[in-house]
């Protein structure tokens, strides 16, 4: 999956200087950072990427979802253990990438569950999720009908999987140019789903973009990308609204 000579491309762009708005809270047996908005039932959890449930980039999503009137809460679904770090050495990525089974969450899954409907009042749920955690919500919307609407973005699809049997509806937003997940694989992916799925699902490839531009691009820097990275956000809300 990477190697020295080619990492992962989730260690490609840019870390936001962002301190973000909400607060870290204590969820059974995990931690997570949640952002509020006041009056509102609505919730959305958003799993992270291989750098963690503290990286600014990923909370700079959940407060833009709550500034869309959304609980958003980001809870660490490596429940404890060490996120990747840019400066591991990446010839050993696949080994630490097996500790950490983005299939193998429920008991967190469980715990946030519970956490958003008995402590946040939430009653209308989704999930979005970026790299390791567009692989989680694909997961999770095969694994839990309450949630009504999952955004994956740039999850790594693997051939073998039983990717079709999704419970609500489910976007799935690809790079043109991603080094990590061949154009292929995506037309493999609407294949089966359009063979088999029995919910509403979209796929879009965005053109000329790489792998983590939603959350891993700073516009003012990137400014070809710019409208590009705004549109994969604006399509990720507007999906949840749509659902939710």
């Amino acid at each position: 999956m990477a190697n020295e000579s080619r990492p992962c491309p989730c260690g490609i762009g840019d870390r936001f200087d962002y301190k973000g708005c909400g607060q870290e809270v204590q969820v059974e047996h995990i931690k997570a950072y949640v952002c509020k908005p006041a009056n509102t039932d609505k919730a959305v959890i958003v799993i992270h990427d291989i750098f963690g449930w503290q990286l600014p980039n990923t909370r700079y999503m959940a407060d833009m979802l709550a500034a869309n009137g959304y609980i958003a809460i980001c809870p660490d679904f490596f429940a404890g253990k060490e996120p990747w770090k840019p400066s591991d050495d990446w010839s050993k990525f696949d080994d630490w990438l097996k500790t950490r089974d983005a299939r193998k969450i429920n008991k967190e899954a469980d715990a946030v569950l519970k956490y958003l409907k008995e402590q946040c009042g939430a009653k209308k749920l989704g999930v979005v999720g970026f790299c390791w955690g567009g692989v989680a919500v694909h997961h999770l919307m095969m694994t839990y009908p309450e949630l009504k609407a999952g955004v994956s973005l740039y999850g790594l699809i693997k051939d073998s999987d039983d990717i079709s049997n999704l419970l609500n509806p489910t976007f799935f937003i690809f790079a043109e140019k991603d080094d990590f997940i061949p154009l292929h694989q995506v037309t493999l992916l609407e294949q089966k789903l359009k063979k088999n799925c029995k919910v509403n699902y979209e796929v879009k490839i965005y053109p000329g973009q790489t792998h983590g531009f939603v959350h891993r691009k700073r516009e003012d820097i990137n400014p070809q990308d710019k409208p590009y990275i705004e549109e994969g956000r604006k399509d990720m809300i507007n999906w949840l609204n749509k659902y939710v």
